[in-house]
């Protein structure tokens, strides 16, 4: 079938560019091996553990291959939970979820018998109260679970009187119920915008039209449209309606489900041309067994009630596109 486009009436024309809150979360989990479990089990014991090199350097937090030679180290030992601050940065204004949430000091703390430093909250009252080469300790947790936050944060005390600090000691890194895996939450929050090209993308997927722009240098349509051409750096302006229908050119099947996401595995996530887009995007086909999907399907967007955009992409009843058609969109 060939391609199709239409130029797009005034209602195209978002009248702001929009922005909104975005959040993107996950939790990454992993396990751990036996250098890394030894070290989580000891902070859970309140234990601080290091590894030690081949020539004798001692790290913390320790890791599993010398970061110089490139040898695996499993020579664990005990560490002192008191040390000395490297170097310090204030943080005036505690984010959700940072160590502490009144305003503290990121520090890098040296333990006593380590070689290497450990980056950590401070408490303290203020950035006056801070100074490199100053001597802290681990204020520990008062429930612990085999995480780095079983430190809670670092707080000020005083020098030994005879300027001695405890000395690394060998240390079998076994303990009772060891960590062997951590789940690590990831959250970064942002405002998106995005920007007028776009905006006047979203505003067409409102009334159920998709529209595109034009390079006019190669004349190819953009869709999404992304402002500029991404081969021939020069603005897009000219704006073209293209689809609602268009081909499958690749896919894949999703067997893991999404937390939160309703849609029962396994389904179909594919590459989607639309008639008269030089690009495709991509949508969840539907309306089709997932293994009856392929590459050449013929497809049209299915909206549920005022959403902005196609829940998904179902079978057109037409013949498969020749492969020639659609094969520079693969």
């Amino acid at each position: 079938m060939p391609p199709t486009s239409r130029t797009p009436d005034a209602r195209t024309d978002a009248p702001e560019v929009l922005s909104a809150p975005l959040v993107v979360e996950f939790p990454f989990t992993r396990s751990l091996g036996p250098v890394q479990s030894a070290f989580l089990t000891g902070l859970r014991e309140r234990v601080v553990l290091g590894v030690r090199t081949g020539d004798g350097r001692v790290l913390v937090p320790p890791v599993e291959y010398d970061p110089a030679t490139a040898e695996e180290i499993r020579d664990l030992v005990e560490v002192g939970s008191t040390g000395t601050v490297t170097t310090w940065a204030w943080n005036p204004a505690p984010r959700p979820n940072q160590p502490l949430d009144t305003p503290f000091a990121w520090v890098l703390v040296r333990f006593d018998g380590a070689d290497t430093a450990l980056l950590h909250a401070l408490d303290a009252p203020g950035p006056d109260a801070v100074r490199t080469g100053m001597r802290v300790r681990v204020r520990w947790a008062a429930e612990r679970t085999g995480a780095i936050t079983d430190i809670a944060c670092f707080e000020p005390c005083e020098p030994y009187e005879d300027g001695a600090t405890q000395e690394a000691a060998p240390h079998s890194g076994e303990f009772t119920d060891p960590v062997t895996g951590i789940t690590a939450p990831a959250r970064l929050d942002y405002t998106y915008s995005p920007g007028r090209a776009q905006s006047r993308y979203l505003a067409a997927l409102a009334g159920h039209r998709t529209v595109g722009e034009r390079c006019p240098s190669c004349r190819k349509v953009y869709v999404p449209p992304r402002g500029a051409c991404p081969t021939c750096g020069v603005a897009t302006r000219d704006r073209v309606e293209v689809g609602p229908r268009g081909t499958v050119t690749t896919f894949c099947i999703v067997n893991i489900k999404a937390k939160n996401l309703d849609i029962d595995v396994p389904y179909v996530y594919a590459h989607i041309a639309l008639d008269g887009a030089d690009l495709a995007l991509h949508a969840r086909i539907g309306g089709i067994p997932y293994d009856e999907v392929r590459m050449g399907l013929r497809v049209e967007p299915v909206w549920r009630g005022d959403g902005r955009y196609p829940d998904h992409y179902r079978p057109t009843g037409e013949p498969d596109a020749d492969y020639d058609s659609y094969k520079e969109l693969v």
